[in-house]
């Protein structure tokens, strides 16, 4: 290493016009759930990211009813019967509900699904990110750092929002996206995972349940299956990478996964040591809008640190919006956005959220709890 960059400043390195962008790119090539494709980028909310508000109406289409059709005759008789007033159409509602049998326009109905907003920021000095760097690129490895910690921080909060789903489906939707097998103490073979149980949960989305291409494990967990010889790994495109997979599903690990009294049990109410989550989702259950914020990434010299000696600090900021699809955040959002704490008006509680979809089939999600040791 040369004695140059052992005195390299994070300010001689990052640039931060693109910085940021790289940052942003590496952060999104890093969260195994987006890798995965349970967590999808949404042009549409990086664009409301891009205007003004904390929260953000995100209109969907309902599926058409499952009304039974109509049968095909040969009559010349009935036709819609219509009058002109001006430039307006009449429709004779007597006549159309009286007297004619002709096919009538059914509706199809919308739904309302709210975004929020997340502002978040991390500060680092320059003995944690520039002090003797090796490698080529000091650049980027300051970038690989940051978008590691981001790519971290991305996925907590996806997971943050998920139990505060699974709280509102356990306290107002009967629990329908859960199979809790918990039971009151552990029994080997029972309320561990098994791969009946996960079925049990896939089921959970009837004849929907194919769309659940995902599955996420707690390590604990994934050991498990790993014993019981449940998972199976393909190689990927190139043949370089082996994936993961559980019956045929993609397999994401991560110890953030809820476990002990984080775990939110059927009813909505927090589960006990030894218990663990395992997560099931579709392609594209969650969008993930991303923003700019005004400064993304900043470098400032504080002379008074160190007793003087000075220090370099990078700040890097991110807005994103994590929107669980047919689903309302319904919390009042503080300024800055709600965090991932289980508090009122934040991210992880039953009162932040609200399913708007009609049926339990169109959330691609479901819940397996278990019982470990």
């Amino acid at each position: 290493m040369s004695d140059a960059l052992l005195t390299t400043n994070v300010a001689d390195l990052v640039v931060p016009e693109v910085f940021t962008p790289y940052v942003q790119q590496l952060t999104e090539d890093k969260t195994r759930l987006i890798q995965a494709g349970a967590l999808q980028r949404s042009p549409f909310i990086d664009g409301l990211l891009a205007g003004g508000g904390l929260t953000f109406n995100v209109p969907s289409w309902r599926d058409l009813d499952n009304d039974a059709e109509n049968t095909s005759t040969d009559s010349t008789a009935d036709h819609f019967k219509q009058t002109m007033s001006g430039d307006a159409v009449e429709v004779l509602a007597a006549t159309f509900t009286e007297q004619l049998d002709d096919a009538r326009p059914l509706a199809i109905d919308t739904d309302t699904e709210i975004a929020v907003r997340l502002n978040r920021n991390q500060v680092w000095g320059t003995s944690d990110l520039a002090g003797q760097l090796a490698g080529d690129d000091p650049a980027d490895a300051i970038a690989g750092r940051v978008s590691n910690y981001w790519a971290r921080r991305l996925q907590a909060a996806v997971i943050a929002t998920m139990q505060g789903v699974s709280k509102d489906n356990g306290v107002n939707d009967a629990g329908d996206y859960a199979n809790d097998i918990s039971g009151g103490a552990y029994v080997a073979g029972v309320t561990d995972f098994s791969a009946e149980a996960f079925l049990d949960a896939a089921v959970t989305m009837g004849d929907s349940q194919e769309d659940l291409g995902i599955a996420m494990f707690h390590s604990t967990v994934y050991n498990r299956a790993q014993k019981n010889n449940l998972i199976d790994f393909i190689p990927d495109a190139r043949g370089e990478v082996m994936i993961a997979t559980f019956l045929g599903r993609r397999v994401v690990v991560d110890d953030n996964m809820p476990s002990g009294t984080n775990v939110v049990l059927g009813a909505g109410t927090a589960g006990a040591a030894g218990m663990f989550e395992t997560w099931l989702f579709g392609p594209g259950a969650i969008q993930l809008g991303v923003g700019t914020p005004k400064v993304a990434t900043e470098i400032t010299r504080e002379p008074q640190a160190g007793n003087g000696g000075g220090q370099e600090v990078l700040y890097s900021r991110v807005e994103w919006s994590i929107h669980p699809i047919g689903h309302a955040y319904t919390g009042t959002a503080p300024n800055g956005g709600p965090t991932n704490a289980a508090t009122t008006n934040n991210i992880n509680i039953a009162t932040s959220w609200n399913r708007v979809y009609p049926e339990r089939k169109q959330v691609k999600f479901a819940r397996l709890i278990t019982r470990e040791s």
